[in-house]
């Protein structure tokens, strides 16, 4: 069986991409914070979240834990990619190294460095795509809400 390669837009984002884009958009519309997540298995969404830590008032539901959550009991996480807007926090990292999750891709980590040495050193491969379309949603995301999102962050 030849496995497909996700298809991409005009620039270069493919569609496990926009999808975590889509989540992290759906979050923003809901009055939460911009991040979402998917988690990719044999080239299928078997998950998908956003953060909701503002819209269930609960501090440690990230895009990526809405996002493992959603997905459900998968069984074996080997071949798995999870896909977020942000690069993950350590929170989040220890999730993807906990389930043996062996692949990250991130859309940006100029606004918020997360994890990335952390999962490296766990044997996780790191895809920083350094997406202009998620550092201007986090950077208009930051300026109209420094105060939830330094919440967020832990640095208030």
């Amino acid at each position: 069986m030849e496995k497909k390669s996700p298809q991409k837009d005009p620039q270069g984002i493919d569609e496990f991409m926009s999808a975590a884009i889509a989540e992290a958009q759906a979050g923003l519309k809901e009055g939460g914070i911009p991040i979402g997540s998917v988690l990719v298995k044999d080239n299928k969404i078997i998950g998908r979240g956003h953060n909701k830590r503002v819209q269930d008032n609960n501090p440690v539901m990230h895009a990526e834990t809405d996002c493992l959550t959603n997905a459900g009991r998968v069984g074996s996480y080997k071949g798995t990619t999870l896909y977020s807007t942000l690069m993950p926090c350590y929170f989040c990292a220890g999730a993807a190294v906990q389930f043996g999750i062996k692949k990250v891709v991130a859309g940006e980590s100029k606004t918020f460095p997360g994890a990335k040495k952390f999962m490296e050193s766990h044997g996780i491969k790191i895809i920083d795509l350094d997406l202009d379309e998620c550092k201007v949603m986090m950077d208009e995301f930051i300026t109209h809400n420094p105060a939830l999102w330094n919440e967020d962050i832990g640095e208030l």
